[in-house]
């Protein structure tokens, strides 16, 4: 057995071992779904990095630096800017409210079921690209380096991650993150530091880059430039990748599990910081695997940063290629436990009312069911551009962070406010992404009749055209304008005046206007 597949392997027992070490620290739901409530800020921090530095932050971003550009760094930005935004207005409601699905908080608000399961499916549409991309990415990378077939490969991705979430809980995805993020930045920093002098230091790679975009025909300068993606690329990626945040249900567990309030907004601050690293140094793998290989070279997935490491030695592929398997787990694994929490409390009748054992094994069982079904579709699936499709899904998660916010910040919100500001922007932006991917193709130029009406739409917005935008203006303008034209009644003044107690925010006047 190789080097490169012997450290792979190595990893993957590791953190299966570490899972069932794990498991008995976790006896009661709340130590599963929030760790009971005993994260310090280094787990905490480490715990939320890691759902940020997964296959968007690192062979995602690499993938698009190679073939469009440095401009795609700002997804670092993004992802500081993010947890910053929820460390700051809405980790500390999170933790008095104690979610464990940010889809709760309209049901404890409003007493309605349906804005929790309309946010629980605007989120879930985002998990479940996380959940198959994982297995996808790992079965790809057991497969690579061993020659065992591609399914058995994702057959084994799958095991690894459902049964570390299953035995391991979210206090084991905070404690096994420490190690995750130091292996993906400073084991890829080092590939990448290794590769730059094996290639004659920074001003030979510069000298080569340029060489291969001019092979390409791309304008060096729009490369080069950190708005060469275009402003509206680099709105739309912001929209995305930051504006979502406060509704991705995994950080709503997070907030609730720390030991003390005070730890949250350093935490989260942190979490940033170490999230905004990530994307930096996976750029800096992919402007070297441009320099090497070209920017049509065709790499995706993993390979974009496994390619230079694998060429350059057995050892540095190994190193390389933990980092991915890092990126992988370290996001897999706290997103499939969200998943099968939201799953719990937002879809199961009478979920409320569960012991702490029933539900428990609940979120177990429903780990094993859907982490199974998401391999499955990994093993028929065929995934090239994994950060776009993320950014879809991000996308679909930005009208219930509009809702939620209204709903913390501005008590005149209404239940039905909620409800057809989320509906809308989540309706909106998949027609729009659907339309978009169904008339984009230049047959459709002279096809007449609708298609080429929404062909020469697209042409004539470009990037302006992505539905990120529409998932936030849309609850942006819908969920005041019917608040005011429908105000609540007397009648929700006893539960708005108890929820606003409870989160501890705008307790000034409850007095109804």
């Amino acid at each position: 057995m190789s080097i490169t597949a012997s450290v792979i392997i190595a990893y993957l027992v590791f953190f299966a071992a570490a899972g069932l070490y794990l498991n008995r620290r976790n006896t009661s739901s709340s130590d599963w779904d929030i760790g009971g409530g005993t994260l310090g800020i280094a787990m905490l921090a480490a715990g939320i990095a890691g759902t940020r530095i997964g296959g968007a932050g690192t062979y995602g971003v690499a993938g698009d630096v190679i073939s469009e550009g440095i401009g795609h760094l700002w997804y670092g930005v993004n992802s500081f800017a993010a947890l910053f935004l929820v460390g700051v207005f809405f980790a500390i409601p999170y933790r008095r409210l104690k979610l464990v699905s940010v889809g709760q908080a309209f049901d404890y608000r409003f007493g309605s079921y349906r804005c929790q399961w309309l946010t629980s499916l605007c989120v879930q549409a985002e998990y479940l690209i996380v959940n198959i991309i994982e297995p996808y990415i790992i079965g790809s990378i057991v497969s690579g380096v061993t020659g065992i077939p591609f399914g058995l490969g994702v057959l084994i991705g799958a095991v690894v991650i459902i049964s570390f979430t299953v035995f391991g809980g979210l206090r084991g995805t905070a404690i096994t993150n420490i190690v995750h993020c130091s292996v993906i930045i400073f084991g890829l920093l080092l590939v990448g530091l290794v590769v730059m002098n094996n290639m004659g230091g920074w001003n030979s790679v510069l000298e080569s880059a340029n060489g291969m975009l001019a092979e390409a025909s791309q304008d060096e300068v729009r490369w080069w430039s950190f708005t060469g993606i275009g402003w509206a690329t680099i709105i739309a990626l912001f929209i995305s990748a930051t504006i979502h945040t406060p509704a991705a249900s995994v950080y709503a567990n997070y907030a609730s599990s720390a030991a003390r309030q005070e730890y949250l907004i350093p935490g989260f601050f942190l979490a940033g910081i170490i999230a905004a690293l990530m994307p930096l140094v996976a750029g800096f793998i992919g402007i070297l695997t441009m320099a090497t290989y070209g920017s049509e070279a065709g790499l995706s997935s993993y390979l974009n940063i496994a390619q230079l490491a694998m060429d350059s030695g057995q050892i540095l592929g190994g190193i390389a290629l933990a980092a991915v398997l890092a990126a992988v787990i370290s996001s897999g694994a706290p997103i499939l436990l969200a998943s099968a929490t939201m799953l719990v409390n937002d879809w199961v009748p009478g979920s409320k009312n569960f012991s702490s054992e029933k539900k428990l094994m609940a979120y177990k069982i429903v780990t094993v069911v859907y982490g199974s079904a998401a391999a499955v579709i990994a093993w028929l699936g065929n995934i090239t551009s994994v950060l776009q499709l993320l950014l879809l899904g991000f996308a679909m998660v930005v009208p219930p962070a509009v809702a939620i916010g209204y709903v913390l910040y501005w008590k005149r919100t209404t239940e039905a406010a909620v409800f057809w500001g989320i509906a809308s922007g989540f309706a909106g932006g998949l027609t729009m992404w659907l339309f978009n991917t169904l008339f984009d193709d230049v047959e459709n130029a002279t096809a007449g009749g609708f298609a080429q009406w929404w062909h020469e739409l697209i042409v004539y917005l470009g990037e302006w055209s992505d539905p990120s935008f529409l998932t936030l203006m849309l609850p942006l303008l819908i969920i005041p304008i019917v608040s005011l034209l429908f105000p609540n009644g007397e009648s929700d003044r006893d539960n708005c005046e108890s929820f606003y107690k409870r989160v501890g925010r705008m307790q000034r006047d409850f007095s109804w206007k």
